[in-house]
This record gives structure tokens, sequence and C-alpha cells, in this order.
């Protein structure tokens, strides 16, 4: 992960992007990309797995570079989720039910 996000800031700084990639800035082309993701599947399930790839690509992109921005290891956040939503969702109540934590 960290040898990653080593080449996403190269890449950047290599074209003195960081300029422009507040944690606003950065949260906007997530969303974006997000939205971009979604219109693979706009219509139905038949999608193209390559405009798949590049749209998740541009999401999971940004997000490393708004941790990197913001100080914070990935991996670390990410664990520090799922243990509390495993608190949240524990399987005795939550295997098999799509339902909110509030309404289990």
């Amino acid at each position: 992960m960290k040898a990653m996000m080593k080449k996403i800031n190269k890449f950047n700084e290599d074209r003195d992007w960081d300029q422009f990639h507040s944690p606003a800035n950065l949260s906007k082309s997530i969303l974006i990309e997000a939205a971009e993701l979604l219109e693979c599947f706009q219509w139905n399930d038949d999608y193209d797995l390559n405009q798949v790839k590049e749209e998740l690509a541009d999401v999971m992109i940004y997000c490393l570079q708004l941790a990197s921005k913001l100080d914070l290891d990935p991996i670390e956040i990410m664990d520090a989720k799922i243990k509390l939503n495993a608190k949240k969702y524990p399987v005795s109540k939550s295997k098999g039910s799509s339902r909110k934590y509030l309404d289990l």
C-alpha cells in the first residue's frame, strides 16, 4: 500500500498537481469518479469490465490521495472501521440481513 501511495504521490508531484488536491477537492473527485463507476451499471448488468476497472481505480486513487493528504494510514483506518462495524453488526443479529444496525 505504501509503495502505491508513493507512486501516486510522485505522479502528482511530477505534474505539479498537488496544488489542486485540497481535501475538499479530493472529496469531490471521489464522488465524481464514484458516479462514473455507477454509470457503468446504469441501465443493466451488462457492463464493460475494462471501464469498471478504470473507474474503480480512479475512485481508489483519489481515496489514497485523500488519506495521504490527511496523513492517514489507509490500512489502519479500514481496520478500525471493520472493528467498529463488527460491533454495530454482530453476526448473530445481522447475518443475512440488509437492515441498518439501528434496526437490528
